[in-house]
């Protein structure tokens, strides 16, 4: 037992680290069954209930336009009123089909591609001045054109998609429109080995290869800037490892390009710095994995983008919902440069006084002495080719995370935000995506000092939006949340997967029934979407629209129902149980060291049989109590040796059992040895080889091991090295 003890006592102090250094996440207040979620509209893309469904949708992009939704997929462009949804599915008003002539799939056939990716997929679905703007990979030879929003028609003719759309529907891309010029980022080639930011249908533009860019996930404007948020290998760090960073770029809308000698038709406003989401410590713990981002929110004063980070799929597993100010991010522009003096020395910060004038990376100013890109001295554009990279990261807002999620079977990767939730539009609820079509929300909680800076958080919810019975096959693939839009006046999320779109309510009050303890829950499960109102029909649980004007009782700062009675007759088990996939750190600490306790026990047992098996002595038989005497000792040893055959080995070790043992080899003694050959130190005298017991050599003659002879005297015994130690010489 005292083995046993000191693991217990480390498993019971670390039990009561495990509490203060591992706090466990909350789950949600409430998970909504998947029998409610079944009974949401979904688009499988049919024109009525009668219809037949056709071959699954591939999905590519979603466009929301006031109350229409227009859906681009394979060879098929659709057009959905959001406002005219009949029961548990929507349908389309409109479809027009844009597939690959016979031609393109050929070449792409002959270029080594299978006939499902030699489609026409739509990834760039953009809303322009008088109709639609869109984009397909059109077999691997990109084609763009314009479409009438009611008709679907075709506009005039179709323009290269080259930089406008990727080759592949598995790349990522991003487009949007800006003082009447399309930017878009995107690979430029079949191979997909380089990736641009490009300039078109306006002025002409310069495009900016950035041959280690990777993922883009979104773009946006702000002031005179477009930034991309993007993913790439950062090459700054001290150690031969790759690693993935996230980071944003900017470029000036009025960039037109260099001189004819430096950067000619090329960006000479490109500049990025690093993304820093990561939760503060002695060693800050990194989110470098960049998904999504939101639009730029207006806050209490700050215009803020939210983005959704995670770790790689080969590190510990976990999302963050990092918050960036734009003018501390535009700040970070207009610090220091980072550079590479040689291949082999380290990246260090550029000295002021070397950065040329005008300040490289900055946009011209119509009416100064430059007043176009193309007049910046070659100074200043051989600069800003050779210097990039900024040497200050961008901080997150609250220099941490809003939003953790570790220890969860799926990574957070779509975001939208609602920041005029509630009857007075002054709360703000988070919605985000996995990448199993869950859906989680969250009500951010403004902090003591800065409202614009959350002071934590409240998971209220968590839905499975995936359709099992509309969306078709169940796999992975098949799950991938592909957009999340919000459809503000219609107080629900359009969720769009491969195959299907899924509009799920924001809030769900018809689950609260008539209880209002249920309704107004207490302040930490507080539903701000939701209240206790009178109407024409009574008193009942209901979705709290922006301005209403009904009475409602709500209390989110209190929240104290303790007065109210309990309810009946409600879904309380299916709404307050765990999630499928989480998995909490105190259940890791404590599974891990109790592993630790139960070795450590077993270790401690094993190693006490094994020394006792190594203490443990072979007694002979007659030095026991009661034994004989060792005359009668050697006589019974001379007995043996003169019984057994030419040549045999009497047994060194006799056991206690009695006089009728029969002879044992050398053999069969070496076994009774706790580890082989015991150590010299530690033989029993009493076992040590007599001159009775010592065999004869092989090649003696028998009679030369004779019985004592008539004087008393002994026959001196013929002595082999190869079996026993040499007798000890006679005492005299």
């Amino acid at each position: 037992m005292a083995t046993l003890a000191p693991p217990f006592a480390l498993l019971l102090a670390l039990l009561r680290l495990a509490g203060g250094a591992f706090p466990e996440e909350l789950g949600p207040l409430s998970t909504v069954p998947s029998e409610v979620v079944r009974r949401y509209p979904v688009f499988v893309g049919r024109a009525h209930r009668s219809s037949l469904r056709q071959e699954p949708l591939h999905i590519q992009s979603i466009l929301k336009v006031n109350r229409t939704l227009y859906i681009g997929s394979r060879d098929d462009l659709f057009r959905v009123e959001l406002d005219n949804v009949v029961g548990d599915e929507m349908f389309y008003s409109k479809k027009r089909a844009w597939e690959s002539n016979k031609n393109d799939i050929r070449i792409c056939r002959m270029k080594g591609k299978q006939e499902d990716e030699c489609r026409n997929f739509m990834k760039v679905l953009l809303s322009r001045p008088g109709g639609l703007f869109v984009c397909g990979t059109n077999a691997f030879n990109p084609l763009c054109a314009n479409y009438t929003r009611d008709t679907l028609e075709m506009v005039g003719e179709t323009i290269s998609g080259m930089a406008r759309c990727p080759y592949d529907p598995k790349h990522a891309n991003v487009a949007l429109f800006a003082d009447g010029n399309l930017f878009t980022a995107t690979v430029t080639d079949f191979l997909a080995i380089d990736a641009v930011i490009y300039r078109s249908l306006g002025a002409p533009g310069p495009p900016d290869r950035q041959t280690r860019l990777q993922v883009v996930p979104s773009a946006v404007e702000w002031g005179p800037h477009i930034y991309f948020f993007f993913r790439e290998l950062g090459m700054e760090f001290n150690y031969l490892e790759k690693a993935v960073v996230s980071r944003v770029a900017r470029v000036c809308k009025d960039d037109v390009g260099g001189s004819q000698r430096v950067l000619e038709k090329q960006w000479t406003s490109f500049l990025k710095a690093r993304l820093n989401c990561s939760i503060p410590g002695d060693s800050h713990f990194y989110f470098n994995q960049l998904h999504s981002t939101s639009p730029i929110l207006r806050s209490h004063g700050r215009d803020v983008i939210l983005g959704v980070f995670s770790t790689p799929t080969n590190s510990i597993p976990g999302s963050a919902v990092c918050a960036f100010d734009m003018q501390q991010l535009a700040h970070v522009f207009d610090g220091r440069f980072k550079e590479q003096k040689s291949p082999e020395s380290i990246w260090t910060p550029v000295p002021d006084e070397l950065v040329p004038k005008p300040r490289p990376g900055g946009c011209a100013v119509q009416g100064s002495r430059f007043n176009s890109s193309n007049v910046f001295p070659d100074e200043v554009l051989n600069f800003v080719k050779t210097h990039p990279l900024m040497d200050e990261a961008v901080p997150s807002l609250g220099q941490r995370p809003w939003i953790v999620k570790t220890m969860v079977r799926y990574q957070l990767n779509k975001m939208v935000v609602d920041t005029e939730a509630g009857p007075y539009r002054n709360q703000t609820v988070l919605f985000l995506g996995s990448t199993k079509g869950t859906i989680l929300k969250f009500l951010m909680i403004p902090g003591p000092r800065d409202r614009s800076v959350a002071g934590g958080n409240i998971f209220l919810e968590e839905l499975d939006g995936f359709n099992r019975e509309k969306c078709g096959e169940d796999s992975p693939q098949a799950r991938q949340l592909l957009s999340l839009t919000l459809d503000r006046p219609g107080h629900s999320l359009l969720l769009a997967f491969p195959s299907c779109v899924v509009r799920v309510p924001v809030a769900r009050c018809q689950l609260f029934s008539r209880c209002m303890k249920n309704c107004i829950p207490p302040a930490a499960g507080n539903q701000v979407l939701r209240g206790w109102g009178t109407g024409d029909g009574g008193s009942t649980c209901s979705l709290l629209r922006p301005g209403t004007r009904l009475p409602f009782e709500q209390d989110v700062e209190h929240g104290n129902t303790s007065h109210l009675g309990d309810c009946d007759g409600l879904l309380q088990e299916s709404l307050m149980e765990e999630p499928e996939g989480l998995v909490t750190i105190n259940l890791l600490v404590v599974s891990a060291v109790s592993a630790f306790a139960t070795g450590a026990a077993l270790s401690g047992l094993a190693v006490c049989w094994i020394m006792g098996r190594k203490h443990r002595r072979p007694v002979p038989a007659g030095r026991g109590r009661g034994g004989g005497s060792g005359a009668a000792q050697r006589r019974e040893g001379a007995g043996h040796a003169g019984t057994g055959r030419a040549g045999s080995v009497a047994s060194v070790s006799r056991h206690s059992g009695g006089g009728g043992d029969r002879p044992r080899s050398q053999a069969d003694a070496l076994f009774d040895m706790s580890n082989g050959w015991t150590k010299a130190g530690d033989l029993d005298p009493g076992l040590l080889p007599t001159p009775e017991q010592t065999p004869c050599r092989r090649s003696a003659p028998l009679r030369a091991c004779a019985s004592p002879n008539r004087a008393g005297t002994r026959a001196r015994p013929s002595w082999d090295p190869r079996l026993t130690p040499p007798p000890p010489p006679p005492s005299t």
